[in-house]
């Protein structure tokens, strides 16, 4: 038998759903324009990131509205609740790509930049990403432990980045230098935040299955 909370959770899920596939495709859009020194993606991705802040402020009216309406208990409320976190990780998402891409915008062009550390990087997070986006849509937090391994790995090279980052460089290639450890580094610490905020929606995906957060957190 159908409740009558549940209409209002199926379209609670529905904008999830939605936030997870714009935010996930939002960041990959950022990642190759980096790639390929491509700012035509400007404007799309800066419409992304605020559709995703609309749809975050969409899921808390809702969430709300639920809560005073039906006073949820259990898996229900867990649900409701997690998903108000869920909803700001996603808009992050799309923060951070905007941020990404605001980068190139104004210290590009970088063809002439060693990409490869950030690249390397960005695969790890995008298969982070991609994991979240799977256990949520399953419900399933037996994918945690595989996040949380990748976040180690980021978290060491976004260190060690901040290590190179300082070191002295040739006084001959001063500015070509600059721009491109300036860049490396802000491009590494949004994929850092992209990837705690990939974190942060597998512990949400835990409490909902289990009524307790990640031991990790």
């Amino acid at each position: 038998m159908t409740r009558l909370i549940d209409l209002g959770l199926n379209r609670l899920s529905s904008i999830i759903l939605e936030m997870a596939t714009l935010g996930e495709n939002t960041v990959i859009t950022a990642i190759v324009s980096y790639k390929e020194d491509n700012l035509e993606t400007t404007k799309k991705i800066f419409e992304s990131s605020s559709k995703l802040r609309f749809l975050q402020d969409e899921v808390s009216v809702l969430t709300i509205e639920l809560i005073a309406r039906f006073q949820p208990v259990a898996t229900d409320l867990r649900y409701i609740k997690s998903c108000m976190e869920i909803s700001y990780g996603f808009s992050r998402f799309g923060r951070y790509a905007y941020d990404i891409i605001t980068v190139l915008e104004v210290l590009g062009p970088l063809k002439l930049c060693d990409k490869s550390s950030v690249i390397c990087m960005s695969e790890i997070v995008l298969e982070m990403m991609k994991t979240s986006v799977s256990a949520l849509r399953l419900l399933d937090n037996s994918m945690s432990n595989k996040i949380y391994e990748m976040e180690d790995v980021v978290d060491i090279m976004y260190k060690k980045s901040m290590r190179e980052s300082t070191k002295i460089i040739n006084q001959d290639n001063l500015y070509s230098d600059n721009r491109c450890n300036i860049s490396s580094a802000l491009i590494m610490k949004y994929l850092e935040r992209i990837s705690d905020h990939a974190c942060y929606i597998a512990d949400s995906v835990n409490y909902i299955v289990t009524g307790v957060t990640s031991p990790r957190r």
